[in-house]
């Protein structure tokens, strides 16, 4: 009994916490379980009813000599349905079930910056990683909204139009709504690179493979890599590994967030993180509803949200940006429809703006940011409603000028619209890099035509 204490005091001086809290958990009596069914999704297991609950992680021995890790998605009495984060070719009825209390532990630190990140924690290039010494929760509440600071100030982002139409401010969790093809990646990619930040968290959430590495290479660059980490979940992979990839990613922006440091995170996207919910709550026995997605698909995604934006006071804060894919651009189908109410803005990318070869392809008019009025001051908003008001005049009035019923001089707004419009246009596409005072100088230079406008909006530039 002496030698066994003096082993565990020695191990409490020399391992590190998160190595002794390994060890431990292990270290106890090991409970089995039997697979008694599998559809080739999921797997149904008895045996360890009074030991595993929900959300423990499985470790299935395949009679295939290889295991299968799963996790507990529901119990019913004796059973427990677990849904694989792997193929679950080789397992069959009958193959021994192991409860593996540290399966599901993931460590941040500061070792993961620079590197591409698995659902696991691993490195995805095959080098070594370090990990933090404490594990942290990757499904855990969102922070007392009643501890939580406010937006912080508006961030320079290198776009002209997000730096006054559409500002972000820090602590802000805004929407990127798009279809397929329209340059989302590229945009999320201009703003990790624009937005000043200690750490970007970049969670990519069942996209194709090619495009992780080339988001990297292409889009960042060594530079942008240099403060970034990459948590990748692929097409390919179950529905249970990509939504582990978008708590791992969560999990790391609130451990940076957490330690003081301002965190950029840009998820792409929460339609992915949607459809493999709603995989695996169907798999769980859970009713479809509206377009299948289950009742519960609106409070996971908001449970994932809640969890970004402003730290408390002592703490720093989570800017966040969310694609989200709109099939057939109908941004009113269901998952872009319950997101844009628990976001705090939407940006809008239209196919028909990107067809003509204007990029970013930002539908203004069809874009929010809830940051505004108060993260501008009132002659920035005077000027920025007078582009709203010329943008609407002019799409309004796009039809019977094109299809040549409109006569100059007939109405002075319309007029007024059709002679700034293309200077907006090109406004939108521009970058600033030189900051917000800039981007609001050629704003008022596209409206006003010339610095200094007796205009009130003038005055923001003063």
């Amino acid at each position: 009994m002496n030698e066994l204490l003096t082993t565990i005091e020695f191990m409490a001086v020399s391992l590190a916490p998160a190595e002794l809290e390994k060890i431990l958990k292990s270290a106890g009596p090991q409970h089995f379980g039997v697979v008694t069914a599998t559809d080739g999704l999921s797997l149904k297991i008895e045996g360890l009813a009074g030991y595993a609950s929900l959300g423990d992680t499985i470790m299935i021995k395949t009679g295939a000599g290889r295991d299968v890790r799963v996790k507990i998605v529901a119990m019913d009495g004796d059973k427990a349905t677990g849904f694989a984060y792997d193929s679950l070719t080789g397992a069959s009825v009958g193959d021994i079930a192991v409860l593996d209390r540290a399966g599901g532990d993931v460590m941040p630190c500061e070792d993961w910056i620079g590197k591409i990140v698995d659902p696991f924690g691993n490195a995805m290039d095959g080098g070594a990683l370090a990990n933090g010494d404490t594990p942290v929760a990757l499904e855990h509440p969102a922070p007392n909204a009643a501890l939580r600071k406010t937006l912080g100030e508006r961030l320079q982002t290198g776009l002209g139009v997000l730096d006054t139409l559409l500002p972000i401010c820090r602590g802000q969790r805004i929407g990127l709504f798009a279809g397929s093809g329209v340059g989302k990646s590229s945009l999320l990619g201009e703003i990790a690179n624009g937005v000043d930040c200690d750490v970007a968290i970049v969670a990519m959430i069942g996209e194709r493979g090619r495009e992780v590495r080339g988001f990297v290479e292409e889009v960042l660059g060594p530079e942008g890599m240099k403060k970034t980490i990459i948590v990748a979940s692929t097409a390919d992979q179950s529905p249970l590994a990509k939504k582990r990839g978008a708590h791992v990613a969560m999990a790391a922006a609130e451990y940076f967030r957490n330690k003081g440091k301002q965190v950029l995170l840009l998820f792409d996207s929460l339609t992915r993180y949607a459809e493999a919910h709603r995989e695996i709550a169907l798999s769980a026995g859970e009713a479809p509803s509206l377009h299948a997605f289950p009742p519960s698909t609106f409070r996971t995604i908001a449970s994932l949200v809640e969890r970004s934006g402003p730290g408390e006071e002592t703490q720093g804060d989570i800017t966040a940006v969310f694609s989200v894919l709109v099939a057939g651009s109908d941004h009113d189908e269901p998952v872009a429809d319950m997101i844009r109410g628990i976001l705090d803005g939407h940006i809008v990318l239209e196919r028909a703006i990107a067809e003509r070869g204007r990029f970013p392809a930002i539908d203004v008019s069809r874009s929010v940011s809830r940051s505004l009025p108060r993260a501008a001051s009132e002659a920035e908003n005077l000027l920025l409603r007078e582009a709203r008001a010329i943008l609407r005049a002019y799409e309004d009035s796009e039809t019977i000028v094109r299809a040549g019923l409109y006569a100059h001089g007939a109405d002075a707004q319309i007029d007024r619209a059709l002679e700034i419009w293309p200077k907006l246009d090109a406004f939108i596409s521009e970058k600033s890099p030189e900051g917000v005072a800039a981007s609001f100088e050629k704003l008022n230079r596209a409206i006003h035509g010339r610095r200094g406008s007796s205009s009130a909006s003038a005055n923001a530039l003063s």
